[in-house]
């Protein structure tokens, strides 16, 4: 059975990206006690030639996300998963280096680690903190495109504007006549702003432009938790690709400047889920190649014949696993790279060169899971109590048993986001190599499974998002997989909110939860407070929509706060929660922790000081799941 580090230590690969001849890969990398750091490999023609080049290692930060900007230079930014939320998530800076080591640059100041003492130099003026990486061009350049983040009066970010900067000189060009309050862009192969989505008192306007000195036209508006176009990529020839809905659905469409209207047939579309599409694009030429997508796993639909030759290549070398192919000069030089992972795999990344048809393993993400031990994951479609559709998803134990076994059931965060996809998860891993069958509901109010399963979840906290919960325990119950009488309710953030109503509402069904980072009291979302990161326009506008107004629905957030029934959980549980976390301010735990103690309840309660919306220090994730492990275990006997 693996260890608890083995599960949450820091994966060995934790990315990988070929230089746009395909020459070099560079990597971040760690050891189990390790900072993360950049290093580049030599894959030319037969073999890696040497060992890694360490680039940039640092020993009070880690190296964050990286990109190469041409064949000869990179850049980078950092965060420090050692230090308090606010100097991990906020102004990482940005850094350019040479391929070979050399050349460091400050290009971006970060806000809160001035480590360039170690081996690098600003440049004579490094733009401020709130400046970010945007995008790396793909025409050969030293240039980049980065954001500067403008603040409305209460703090949040109101608009970004994006720029032009050379990596090696520093010099910018800035984008002007933007819309008001554009926060999201599009940009050409020439670099040049050609989209801008605007966001602003609840409503979101998407404008485009035809050259870099055209006027800007708004092409679409709605309300911003619908927006009726997602622009996602212009090609060669300046066509705007969308996601948009068909049939309930999210599907990808182009959208026809002529007629200013989005083209009524879909390019790609998948029956029962919302596909977020991933345009892949030619390095050289900007030619859209094919389109990443999700259904229940990870997808790719090729344009480009050639390509989809090499991914049938990939899929007959690695059959029954997403194989997923990257390159920058992808017809041209026929070098690329594959990551073929599965739902008991973490990934392993392979290098192809389809003029030798040669395959080099370049290694795999964790090298102490062993796939073969690992559980099977499937995703159910199944009907809620009031007929409604239910995907669930299911992770059974490798070992057999003889008898139905204990269970969790594992809800997602968000919870306007999508639960799961068929690939390697380390929370439903872990519990499944401790004998447990993992349930994981993709209740209404999630996303990827289209507009209504989305909307039917508005103001159904502690309700029907809730039943959703506990009819997909029910379901496997009905059909022999679990111990009914041995489940216990497990989830962070808003799944942290749902273990407690769960323990609450069904208390017959669960015999234990686990919640961390818990939303205990809808309310305190609403609260405009330096403590919380929460944005003005989701306190004012989205949130009263989708969880419920402050004062017109007083009575549903008073009914629906976890902390107004402490008194009725009486399951044993264990919560955990960030000292420093600005997403679910530690309020809500010490509350709840409160309440509870009041009524005489003694929940088991630990908080990791400086830790905020999730626990990036890999010894408080052990720490943690060890006692989840114990607490399981001596609850589900």
């Amino acid at each position: 059975m693996p260890s608890v580090l083995a599960f949450f230590r820091n994966a060995d690969i934790l990315d990988a990206k070929l230089s746009p001849s395909g020459r070099w890969l560079a990597v971040t990398t760690s050891t189990k006690t390790s900072r993360v750091f950049l290093a580049v490999v030599d894959m030319a023609d037969g073999a890696v030639k040497a060992a890694p080049k360490v680039l940039a290692a640092y020993s009070s930060v880690d190296v964050n996300s990286f990109d190469w900007v041409n064949e000869e230079r990179l850049v980078f930014n950092t965060i420090d998963t050692a230090a308090p939320l606010n100097d991990q998530d906020f102004g990482p800076g940005l850094f350019s280096i040479n391929r070979d080591g050399g050349g460091v640059r400050m290009l971006i100041r970060p806000l809160f680690t001035p480590f360039v003492s170690e081996n690098s130099r600003m440049l004579t003026q490094p733009l401020e903190p709130n400046h970010a990486l945007m995008t790396v061009l793909r025409d050969g350049s030293d240039d980049v495109i980065v954001g500067e983040y403008y603040g409305d009066a209460t703090g949040y970010v109101d608009a970004i504007a994006p720029k032009r900067l050379n990596v090696t000189t520093g010099r910018t060009t800035i984008a002007t006549g933007a819309p008001a309050h554009a926060k999201e862009w599009v940009f050409d192969r020439r670099g040049e702003a050609r989209v801008a989505v605007t966001t602003s008192n609840g409503r979101s306007g998407v404008f485009m432009r035809e050259s870099r000195d055209a006027p800007w036209k708004r092409i679409a508006e709605s309300s911003s938790i619908r927006m009726t176009i997602d622009p996602l990529f212009v090609d060669e020839e300046d066509r705007l690709y969308v996601a948009a809905a068909s049939k309930g659905m999210s599907v990808l469409k182009r959208f026809d400047a002529t007629t200013g209207k989005v083209e009524p047939e879909a390019m790609i579309s998948a029956a029962g889920f919302d596909i977020a599409p991933r345009p892949i694009v030619d390095g050289d030429t900007s030619r859209l190649l094919g389109v990443r997508y999700l259904t229940d796993a990870e997808a790719t639909t090729w344009f480009d014949p050639s390509m989809s030759a090499l991914q049938k290549v990939a899929d007959a070398r690695f059959p029954g696993r997403s194989n997923r192919l990257t390159c920058r000069r992808c017809t041209t030089d026929g070098v690329l790279m594959v990551f073929s992972f599965s739902d008991q795999d973490p990934g392993s990344y392979w290098l192809y060169r389809a003029a030798s048809k040669s395959w080099e393993s370049i290694g795999r993400r964790r090298n102490d899971i062993e796939p073969a031990s690992m559980a099977q994951l499937d995703l159910f479609r199944i009907k809620a109590r009031d007929g409604e559709d239910l995907p669930v998803w299911v992770t059974m134990p490798q070992c057999k048993a003889d008898k139905p076994r204990a269970a969790v059931a594992l809800v997602h965060g968000g919870p306007w986001v999508r639960g799961a996809t068929w690939q390697w998860n380390a929370d439903a891993q872990f519990l499944a190599s401790r004998g447990y069958v993992v349930i994981e509901p993709e209740f209404r109010g999630g996303t990827g499974y289209g507009i209504a399963h989305l909307e039917k979840g508005f103001k159904q906290w502690g309700l029907k998002m809730q039943d959703d919960v506990a009819d997909a325990v029910q379901w496997a119950a009905t059909k022999g997989l679990i111990d009914p009488s041995k489940v216990c309710i497990a989830g962070a953030s808003y799944g942290g909110y749902a273990t407690l109503m769960g323990l609450v509402r069904q208390p017959d069904l669960y015999k234990c939860g686990v919640a961390w980072v818990a939303v205990t009291d809808p309310r305190l979302l609403f609260d405009n407070s330096w403590l919380s990161d929460m944005p003005r326009e989701a306190r004012e506008f989205s949130l009263p929509v989708m969880v419920g107004d402050p004062v017109a629905d007083a009575v549903l957030l008073k009914e629906a706060a976890p902390v107004e029934h402490a008194k009725e959980i009486r399951a044993p549980l264990l919560m955990a929660f960030g000292g420093k976390d600005v997403r679910v301010p530690l309020e809500h735990g010490t509350s709840m922790q409160k309440a509870m103690e009041s009524a005489g309840q003694h929940p088991e309660f630990v908080v990791y000081d400086g830790e905020g919306h999730g626990f990036l220090k890999v010894e408080n994730r052990v720490d943690f799941y060890t006692r989840v492990e114990k607490f399981l275990a001596k609850n589900l006997q």
